[in-house]
């Protein structure tokens, strides 16, 4: 298959494609970024695009793939509802929508937080923004989308977030990490990539998709 990931500087989007590195199933992988992540594959091309509400200029290069892996996000924390809104919903939008013109037949996979709201109406800023985004890739037409509401997840293979203080806690826990493994709550990152990949190869019905079944996916 052939895969668009965004958001590969963050943690979420690093574990997505070492996964798709190593994975056998994977043959061509589509980095957009807004800087680069300086890793060398036959496998990947990247593509770096500053102006994530408008990929008109760079559509000629996302055409010919079988998913995409959108996990680029932002933390709310300081943030207006409105400008959360443009990162998060108005960015999302119109990636799906160039997306959804080129292949309609593509597996769009986003990753959202546990807690989303799906109702739009809770008083969470952005479990509201985030449950408006996924219904909106839900009922845009594609031929199967996965929301990951992703939770606390645990870094393997070198894996950093770009929240210093995020690492430092995992730092702080790594000497309890074979237990927390074993906690259906807490998805691995390479459970994570793994999953991401399996949505594709083995179609669920479960669209919505908690730690615990994140881990089971990646599992597969």
């Amino acid at each position: 298959m052939n895969v668009i990931i965004t958001g590969a500087t963050g943690m979420v989007g690093q574990s997505v494609l070492i996964e798709c590195l190593e994975h056998n199933s994977v043959e061509n992988i589509l980095l957009i970024n807004r800087s680069s992540v300086n890793i060398q594959s036959p496998k990947v091309k990247e593509v770096l695009h500053k102006d994530f509400s408008d990929f008109s200029a760079i559509k000629s290069q996302m055409s010919g793939y079988d998913a995409c892996f959108h996990c680029m996000g932002v933390s709310s924390i300081g943030m207006k509802e409105e400008e959360f809104s443009k990162y998060t919903y108005d960015y999302t939008n119109a990636l799906a929508k160039e997306l959804y013109n080129l292949n309609p037949n593509m597996v769009f996979n986003y990753v959202s937080g546990t807690n989303t709201d799906s109702s739009e109406k809770g008083n969470t800023m952005w479990a509201r923004v985030k449950g408006k985004t996924e219904n909106l890739l839900l009922n845009m037409g594609f031929k199967d989308v996965y929301l990951f509401r992703a939770g606390a997840i645990l870094p393997e293979k070198g894996v950093k977030s770009k929240t210093s203080w995020y690492n430092s806690i995992y730092v702080v826990l790594k000497p309890i990490f074979p237990l927390l493994k074993k906690m259906d709550s807490i998805a691995m990152s390479s459970n994570l990539g793994k999953a991401m990949i399996n949505s594709v190869l083995f179609p669920q019905d479960l669209k919505h998709l908690e730690n615990k079944d994140i881990n089971a996916l990646g599992k597969k």
